[in-house]
């Protein structure tokens, strides 16, 4: 899993294997506008659909990348570039199932203690140096390494033992059975062990200028908060990669990424709501070249606590928060109902979701007994309530460049204002909320988005033991029940049974109320027609983006030395 910057995110896929990287939905499939393509750069619609290699998909993302060491990386626009760089054992592929990436093949033992993995053969480095089983065993073990910080860390300590046979098998041991052990191993980007052997992984310049990579992409040009380019690797080992560039720009706010759009300065970015029910059909030259996507993604929008601060350390105070907010209205103004309110982690209508746990419904009344039951009073008569001479009162922190967070932190202040207590906003730019508040647990409560994996096991976010720098329970939530459960479940491999442990462990977070769930969002993608071989599946669109192309007559940059 990753902390998503953004619900509309074409790569989420590699997002640590699916958290990872970024960028997800377990639908029959995803929704397009079928509009038809008019003359694209001067050229008929009957140019026959031949792959070439050329030309450069120019997409938008509202944060710049922080880190591109994937171990290391927490946040979706980091994985979204490393993610093409380098690549992980498994992967999975556009129906979610889990598929060889790195390894050809492998095979799991009777007892699930110990997996055997085959390398696909002839696999290089981009220096030229061969990837071998000896690069797998540097990646586990520095991901152990004390001290490397990592809120991946926890899938890989259960790790018992390794063996590399030869180069082309990798064998791990797990002391007992691990179920999501095979899922873990498309979470793990294998490093080069020549290159990262005598490094300080937590304090080094490969976290952005990489000297060998594995990927489809090489990274060619960095410039902080501007772009990030990345050139095609001439020497993929999965096929030929059409697209000869590929370029991010950091565009941080959204109405000035469809300003960009609508000038055909973009080939894809994720549309808000509005953008997408309202914009997009009033703009002739979007809806001839472009085709728009529609899918719920393995994404959800939360208001979450930092428990280790005052109000939050007190439950009722969480839970009249709970009551306070209309999370219908929070999806229709925000989402203008394109998305799906929650009461619990997972993704709504996966077979994982606690069916008998329903969103908290709106009743001020309710709020305001919880607060008084507290000890919370409006004693001067200002409207906010207070305790001991202090007032109810805290900041919501989002990241900028996100308006329906922001939109919704506003929605959320207004009703909480109505039951006593006086909220502010703060809105950071995307790097800097990461390193300064979130890692460093900087903060009253934050509106953010989590990017989930196929597999259910949310330990990294829930468990007691992750709440270290770097780690992803940030919001410092512990519960005995809900760490036995997380515990049991990576030890059950019956779906059935696995399936009781989540249940149990989203009651007590229900109970507890350490975030508010609020919405998932549909995500809601943009691709420009000259792009083709996009074909929508249950794991949304970006599952493939390596194999994408441009037929020769349809190339808009002809150039490939472009500076971006």
């Amino acid at each position: 899993m990753g902390i998503c910057k953004s619900a509309s995110k074409l790569t989420c896929l590699r997002l640590a294997g699916f958290l990872f990287l970024i960028l997800l939905t377990a639908c029959s499939g995803a929704d397009q506008d079928a509009s038809p393509a008019a003359n694209l750069n001067g050229v008929p619609d009957t140019v026959p659909d031949i792959p070439a290699r050329g030309d450069r998909l120019v997409d938008a993302s509202i944060g710049d990348a922080t880190n591109l060491i994937p171990m290391i990386a927490g946040d979706a626009s980091s994985h979204a570039i490393a993610g093409l760089l380098y690549l992980s054992l498994l992967k999975y592929d556009k129906n979610l199932d889990l598929v060889g990436q790195l390894a050809e093949s492998w095979e799991v033992s009777t007892d699930n203690k110990t997996i055997t993995f085959h390398l696909r053969p002839g696999l290089v480095w981009t220096d030229g140096k061969p990837l071998t089983s000896t690069d797998c065993a540097f990646t586990l073990e520095l991901i152990r390494n004390k001290r490397t910080q990592s809120a991946y860390k926890s899938d890989y300590t259960l790790v018992s033992g390794f063996d590399t046979p030869d180069p082309q098998t990798f064998i791990v041991h797990y002391s007992e059975p691990f179920s999501p052990a095979l899922a873990s191993w498309s979470s793990l980007g294998i490093l080069p062990k020549h290159i990262f052997e005598h490094v300080d992984i937590m304090n080094t310049e490969l976290s952005r200028k990489p000297k060998a990579t594995i990927g489809p992409y090489q990274l060619a040009d960095w410039q902080s908060q501007q772009s990030i380019l990345m050139k095609a690797n001439p020497d993929y080992f999965d096929g030929p990669v059409w697209i000869s560039e590929r370029l991010t720009r950091i565009i941080p706010d959204r109405a000035t990424q469809f300003l960009e759009l609508s000038a055909g300065r973009l080939d894809s970015v994720g549309l808000t709501p509005v953008q997408y029910k309202r914009l997009f059909d009033t703009k002739p030259l979007l809806k001839a070249n472009y085709t728009r996507y529609k899918y719920l993604d393995f994404v959800y929008t939360y208001l979450g606590f930092n428990l280790k601060r005052k109000p939050f350390d007190d439950i009722r105070i969480r839970e009249a928060i709970a009551y306070a907010i209309n999370r219908q209205e929070i999806l229709d103004g925000v989402q203008l109902g394109l998305g799906e309110t929650i009461a619990s982690p997972y993704k709504p209508g996966t077979f994982w979701v606690n069916q008998k746990l329903k969103p908290r419904p709106y009743d001020p009344d309710k709020a305001r007994a919880l607060l008084a039951e507290a000890g919370w009073r409006d004693s001067d008569g200002n409207g906010v309530f207070d305790k001991n001479g202090t007032p109810l009162s805290f900041t919501i922190l989002t990241n900028n460049g996100n308006k329906q967070r922001a939109d919704a932190a506003t929605i959320i202040q207004h009703r909480l204002k109505k039951i006593g207590i006086e909220v502010k906003i703060r809105l950071v730019e995307w790097s800097a909320f990461i390193e300064n508040f979130i890692n460093k647990r900087q903060f009253d409560a934050v509106i953010l988005g989590w990017s989930l994996s196929p597999d259910p096991d949310q330990f990294t976010i829930w468990h007691s033991s992750q709440t270290g720098q770097r780690q992803f329970n940030f919001l410092s939530y512990s519960n005995a029940k809900v760490d036995t459960a997380l515990e049991t479940a990576r030890r059950t491999f019956d779906r059935q049974q696995r399936k009781v442990q989540y249940d149990i462990m989203q009651e007590e977070i229900y109970k507890d109320v350490p975030m508010v769930f609020l919405f998932a969002p549909y995500s809601l993608p943009v691709m420009h027609k000259r792009i083709h071989g996009v074909k929508p599946a249950p794991a949304g669109i970006g599952y493939n983006s390596e194999h994408w192309y441009v037929p020769a007559p349809l190339q808009k940059y002809r150039q490939t030395s472009i500076t971006p």
